[in-house]
This record gives structure tokens, sequence and C-alpha cells, in this order.
């Protein structure tokens, strides 16, 4: 990841971006794509608030709900270790472009689970979003390494934050489309899940889902943290606490046209830990203790499972001493209470369907 931006090792995200010229003159660049997004959402945001009370989940969704995020840097062996001990089948591994010197290594990760299902976060850069050439060719790369082993590709995360290296979502949507390009023309089979929009920010979800681009999602990727509302059940906006929030989430993937299922992922949630600092990934003031942590996690699950309308939660992630369910600074591995409440919950769904 190469300077403006600049990765934090100690969060797992880019670091906000300092170069306060840089920002400006981007935003500038993109200003008429967010008019764009801003009248497209005076007329959408009204109706998708007005119909997410009528549409209904038509099944009920997948036994295997539960997923959880790990990382090719925090130790391949105590990762194995700890996945076979929750006994969780589904799998999130991200897949940075600005790391392709280590393709070999991830391919070697992947590898050491090869009874799981894994989704690919595919991680956006700054160079492979303005060089269309680079970007055709290492996903090409990636398209050839792991889709022997690895059917489902998450397109970019948190596409709504510039640190991440966007600024709208139009620039998004175009490099969606040169990487749909590919897989349509040379590995049909794999599966693109997309936009990943974080937080509560329906107005970048309805401009990733209501436009004229010539693009599809074979399901529904979104970052939806409820962290700084404290409990899942504490509303934003009057109305919207989690159970809202999907359920408007729901009504904007079953409106869009460009969507080829109703499949909705949660790939990223969690809370931050208090006392956790410089690992957590928010203020202190935001921060919860590990016995909050651990029933809003559970909470948070049972409400997105209830709804029917989410087809898997990845819990992210497995080791992180801010957010985690692992904490292992100290050169010590300490299992947090939400890692056994997590196993237990993974019990439930595996004895649900035996």
């Amino acid at each position: 990841m190469k300077k403006p931006f600049i990765w934090d090792h100690y969060s797992d995200q880019p670091y906000p971006i300092k170069d306060r010229a840089y920002k400006k003159k981007m935003r500038k660049r993109v200003i008429f794509d967010h008019v764009e997004l801003v009248l497209k959402n005076i007329l959408l945001f009204p109706i998708s608030i007005i119909s997410m009370n009528f549409f209904k989940p038509t099944k009920s969704i997948n036994d295997n709900f539960l997923g959880i995020g790990i990382d090719l840097d925090k130790g391949k062996d105590i990762q194995i270790e700890l996945v076979n001990e929750l006994g969780v089948k589904n799998l999130l591994i991200r897949m940075p472009l600005w790391q392709m010197d280590r393709v070999d290594e991830y391919l070697d990760f992947v590898k050491s689970f090869p009874k799981h299902n894994i989704l690919l976060n595919i991680l956006q850069d700054r160079e492979h979003i303005e060089d269309t050439n680079l970007l055709k060719q290492d996903i090409t790369k990636i398209f050839d390494t792991f889709s022997p082993y690895i059917k489902e590709y998450q397109v970019a995360n948190a596409i709504n934050r510039t640190k991440w290296g966007f600024f709208s979502t139009k620039e998004y949507l175009r490099w969606y489309k040169i990487i749909q390009q590919i897989r349509d023309k040379n590995y049909p089979s794999l599966k693109l899940i997309g936009p990943s929009v974080i937080d509560f920010e329906y107005h970048y979800m309805i401009d990733a889902l209501f436009n004229l681009h010539d693009i599809k999602y074979d399901a529904i990727s979104s970052l939806l943290y409820v962290d700084r509302r404290g409990a899942p059940q504490n509303k934003q906006m009057l109305i919207f606490d989690t159970k809202n929030k999907i359920k408007l989430l729901y009504a904007l993937t079953k409106l869009s046209t460009k969507t080829k299922t109703d499949q909705i992922y949660i790939t990223e949630v969690n809370w931050p830990l208090k006392d956790t600092a410089p690992y957590a990934p928010t203020s202190e003031k935001e921060c919860v203790s590990e016995k909050e942590y651990e029933r809003y996690m559970i909470d948070y699950l049972k409400i997105a499972k209830d709804s029917y309308m989410i087809s898997r939660v990845y819990w992210h992630q497995l080791i992180a001493p801010g957010y985690g369910l692992v904490d292992n600074r100290d050169n010590r591995v300490r299992k947090t209470l939400a890692f056994y409440s997590f196993k237990k919950l993974l019990q439930e769904e595996q004895n649900a369907t035996n």
C-alpha cells in the first residue's frame, strides 16, 4: 500500500489519509458523482423505507450461517487449531492487491483449510484503481491461482471509506465491471460479491445497487457494523435498530436490478474492546468490555439469523486483540468469553442440521 495510503497493522485497516491537499483534489475530481448520489437518494431512500415492510423472505436461510475471518499474518498453525476447535466451516480470507508478491503464501494458507468454504476478499488499493492494465493482470492471476480452491470472491472492501482507495461509488462500479468482464470471459463458475459498503450508510448502498453500469452482483455483501450505537437493539435515525437495518438492506436487494439473487452476506462485524489501544479500530469512547462484546455478539447474530434475510455472517475476526475472539498479545493466546459463545452457537447450528 503506497502513500498517502498507509496500513495500520494494529487494527488491520488503512490509517485515515493525512494528506489534506490530496483528499481535496480527489474529492473535487468526483464531485459530480456525489451530486448524482444525492439526487438518486432523494428519490429512492423514501421508497425503500416504505417498501421494507412488504418484502418477506421466500425461503429459510442456509443452516450454514456462521463464518469467521482469518489472517495470513496471525499464524497459520494456531489458526488451524482454533478453527478446528470452533468447528466453523465458513472462512473469509483477505487477499490485498498490494501484496501480489505474496500470492504463493496466500495460496499455501488457503490450502491449509481443504475442508472449508472460503470467501476470498480482494482488497483494493489506489494503484490498482488507477492502473487498469495492472488490475486486469493481477485479477487474472488471482483467479488463476485460487479458482481451483475458492469459488466466492468479495470484490473490494469498505468502498465508502476514502482511506481504502475509492473516492466515489462510480469509481467502484467501473472497477467492479472490469473484474466482472474477466470473470465472465474466463471463469464463469466463480461468484462475485459486492458492493461491500461499511456501516449504516445506505446512501452508498443505494448508489451501488441502482445505476446504469452493466454489472451484476451474484450476492450482496455488507459490512453492517452497529458498534457505535452500543447494543444491537439501539436505534439510529429513530427507527433503525439492527433488525430494521437488515430489513432495509433486504428491500434494496429486492428492488435492485443489479442483484442475481437475494442472498446477503454480512462480511464484517464486531465491537471494539476496551483497554486495547492501539489495537482497537475506534476511539476508547466506542469500546466495550469483553462481557458486553459477548452479549452484543450473541444478540446481533440472533437478530440476523431470525430475520431470514441474511444468508451468512462472517465475524471479524478470529485473532485480533482490539476486536477479535482471541487476544494474541504478549506472545500468548487468550480466548475471550465471546470465543466460547461463538463456539457454542456453531455447535447449536450443527446440532440443528443433524
